[in-house]
């Protein structure tokens, strides 16, 4: 805490739960600690759930750097089904039969090819702004229109379980990178298109979701007891950052 505002001053590594977006957690902090000064650094789709790095008080000066991290995910892929926005939460757009010769071995092969540098084109379903305008908004009205292609990172993309039409992965990745469009890319590639199911959060860099809390237990914890929650700066960041 900060002793001469009496803000708090920190790290809060959340574990978020589905169906909220990341600002409604800066909202719910906000009411919380009677704050205003609280970010996040790296935003997590409504449907998916995971890590979520919070910045309180003074801490997002560091936002940059927490966002630029690499970051690892674990999620479910549904063959067979595309989706508008390309995950769960989309209206279907088309559905084909998933190839009965699709095995394990075969995806493997075809998640290889995704490896590495690479240019992404964010989908129309996503907070990026164009003009100042969420291109959601713009989707939800039925436009589309061009998007600058983005670079990207993917270091790792391994299947975990294979059981037609569902497929288990984990994934570490460069920070921007829309793992649904990577799943939408993926179903193209082998030609019966595909979804994203599921998607949790696991790392950002060195930070795990093992070490975060529910939201729900961090606006249960009492005030008294909130600093203890909290990762101090110094110890979040390298020196050179601060």
């Amino acid at each position: 805490m900060n002793p001469r505002t009496g803000d708090y001053v920190g790290i809060l590594l959340v574990d978020k739960p589905q169906g909220i977006t990341s600002h409604d957690v800066v909202d719910r902090l906000r009411r919380k600690l009677k704050m205003k000064r609280i970010g996040h650094a790296g935003t997590l789709d409504p449907m998916a759930t995971g890590l979520l790095i919070m910045l309180i008080g003074k801490a997002t000066k560091v936002s940059q750097y927490l966002i630029s991290l690499d970051k690892s995910y674990e999620g479910t892929i549904r063959f067979g089904i595309e989706t508008d926005s390309h995950d769960a939460d989309g209206e279907i757009v088309t559905e084909i039969p998933v190839p009965e010769d699709l095995t394990e071995e075969s995806l493997r092969e075809e998640m290889k090819s995704f490896l590495g540098d690479q240019y992404q084109t964010p989908p129309m379903f996503s907070a990026k702004k164009v003009g100042g305008v969420p291109l959601y908004k713009l989707a939800r009205k039925g436009k589309t229109i061009e998007r600058e292609p983005r670079f990207i990172r993917i270091n790792s993309l391994d299947l975990l379980a294979w059981e037609s039409p569902e497929a288990k992965f984990q994934m570490s990745c460069s920070k921007g990178t829309y793992v649904r469009t990577i799943v939408h890319d993926l179903g193209q590639k082998i030609g019966c298109g595909a979804h994203l199911n599921e998607l949790r959060r696991t790392h950002i860099d060195r930070f795990d979701l093992k070490d975060a809390k529910t939201l729900e237990a961090i606006e249960e914890a009492p005030l008294a007891d909130f600093s203890e929650l909290l990762v101090p700066v110094h110890q979040a960041v390298p020196s050179h950052v601060l």
